[in-house]
């Protein structure tokens, strides 16, 4: 099977503070983008993976890692992985940055 993948421009990079989330929705998908330290700009699942998680956009930023506002769990901003011993992942999606725009691959 096929599938389509569509680049869309969500920000200006030079917009974004650094630690911080930003809630974007496309279509029916609601997308969490934090720009890191080091420069890099990560777009995933905007809820945490716990049942009654919170909105991942609220939540501390440290490192390559974001901790759910509600129950404190580690997710990576890299693959989604919740860190051990918490279970789950949020989805990640491909972003690229081309002359100050942010773009991702949904």
């Amino acid at each position: 099977m096929l599938q389509t993948i569509t680049r869309i421009p969500v920000a200006h990079y030079s917009n974004l503070k650094q630690r911080t989330g930003y809630s974007i929705k496309i279509a029916d998908k609601e997308i969490a983008l934090f720009k890191v330290t080091n420069g890099s700009v990560y777009a995933l699942e905007n809820h945490s993976p716990h049942p009654k998680g919170g909105v991942l956009s609220e939540g501390l930023v440290s490192g390559d890692y974001v901790y759910c506002p509600v129950y404190d769990w580690k997710i990576s901003l890299i693959d989604g992985l919740v860190q051990a011993p918490d279970k789950g992942k949020v989805q990640t999606y491909i972003v690229e940055v081309e002359d100050d725009i942010i773009f991702i691959k949904i």
